[in-house]
């Protein structure tokens, strides 16, 4: 295969699809998205067979038990699918929306319109469902995609790539607007991402490497977040029973995910009502515990942290623990070691909490909630497209919103410049 000219292609016919997205009627796009749905439930018994071939295959390349569990898929994963569609299509559609339309001394009327960002290239790893979820996110937003899963998925991906182009043909709507890139060569994603005159822009979601190679190389706008090392900070008004419960999902819930906790800390009056508790929970789960020099005093079967440790992201049942003599110290370190994904403080200190949400600068602050909701589907958002840390344009969990802009109107009665 000709990579270069397989990629120019699919941009070509992508450029053209986004064209008819951006004029589709909501009526249309939801009717995808519903049609979407129904396929993804309706071919069940076939997407899990295809996903067996892939989790056979990552066993076989010795995958990790995180990375496999990120592969893969069931009834409920599936059923879960559908259901972010279906949300996806009640939600209200942004595009066309006019807002802050006001008249000027001229007699002209100023606002703005959102509108698509056009052509939009995904590179993802391990999780299949992600090829569902982009894609409705796109569609529904009015964009063109163009989606390069990891070739640990290659089976699965097409399999619900089928479902996506049935429902795309029961709307009416070209089957160009989703495309998903046949090829596992890594070319594919060097070309994606230098080919401006084709894509708008470029969400990768996956391991630190992916991401940290499509900033250096790409020739066309990333939204991204580097990766997730996310911190639940226990305060000394926290109420313990809530305290123990939210620390303990934020890091046992799932492991491989990008908002689970990698970093526990503890205000030293507290430490010693919570952390023995605590940490018999994780031991019996199987975390392994890293900590500090009072962690490791008080937990026998933890091993000390080293400073690489508060800047790690496990994605595995491994957790930094550090107790701080107060919630100024625990914000201290979050402006050292967090990657500005999430945060959450557990208090019943109103001034507190109110002071926490104001300094800490992640995309994501919490007050009593375990770190595992910083997700789109769990902010209504339906589904989301990825996490951004960044600060322009998007950031947090990038749904509809994040996948639309915003250009002038003027509205005039033959108004002339004087």
């Amino acid at each position: 295969m000709d990579i270069k000219q397989y990629m120019r292609e699919t941009g070509e016919r992508a450029r053209a699809a986004s064209r008819s997205m951006a004029r589709a009627d909501s009526n249309a796009k939801n009717a995808a998205l519903y049609a979407i749905a129904e396929a993804l439930i309706a071919d069940k018994v076939a997407l899990i067979e295809e996903n067996a071939r892939d989790l056979s295959a990552g066993r076989e390349r010795g995958l990790d038990d995180a990375l496999l569990d990120r592969l893969a898929l069931n009834d409920e994963r599936i059923d879960g699918m559908a259901e972010g569609l279906r949300q996806i299509a009640a939600l209200p559609d942004p595009v066309g929306e006019i807002t802050d339309l006001n008249y000027r001394p001229s007699g002209i009327q100023v606002g703005k319109m959102r509108v698509p960002l056009g052509v939009i290239g995904i590179i993802y790893e391990s999780r299949p469902n992600v090829t569902a979820d982009a894609a409705a996110l796109c569609l529904k937003s009015g964009n063109a995609t163009i989606l390069r899963g990891g070739s640990e998925a290659a089976h699965s991906n097409q399999a619900i790539a089928k479902c996506i182009h049935q429902g795309l043909e029961v709307a009416g709507l070209p089957a160009d607007a989703v495309q998903v890139i046949e090829t596992t060569d890594r070319a594919a994603v060097g070309e994606l991402i230098t080919m401006p005159a084709y894509v708008d822009v470029i969400v990768p979601r996956g391991g630190k490497g992916l991401i940290e190679r499509i900033m250096g190389e790409a020739r066309v706008p990333v939204i991204k977040h580097l990766h997730g090392v996310c911190h639940v900070y226990i305060d000394d008004d926290a109420d313990l029973e809530k305290a123990i419960q939210v620390a303990y999902n934020a890091k046992t819930h799932r492991y491989g995910v990008c908002n689970a906790m990698e970093t526990l800390l503890i205000s030293e009056s507290i430490v010693e009502e919570v952390l023995p508790e605590l940490a018999a929970m994780y031991i019996e789960k199987g975390v392994e515990l890293r900590g500090c020099e009072t962690t490791c005093r008080m937990v026998h079967d933890a091993r000390p942290a080293t400073e690489e440790d508060w800047d790690e992201e496990y994605l595995a049942p491994i957790l930094s623990i550090r107790v701080v003599k107060d919630m100024a110290e625990a914000i201290e370190h979050m402006h050292a070691h967090s990657s500005g994904h999430t945060e959450s403080i557990i208090t019943e200190n109103i001034t507190r909490a109110r002071q926490f949400m104001t300094e800490v600068d992640s995309s994501s602050v919490m007050v009593n909630a375990s770190t595992r909701f910083a997700d789109g589907f769990e902010y209504g958002l339906g589904a989301e497209i990825g996490i951004s840390t960044d600060k322009i344009h998007a950031r947090g969990p990038v749904g509809l919103e994040g996948l639309t802009s915003q250009k002038y109107v003027v509205f005039g009665d033959g108004h002339i410049r004087n």
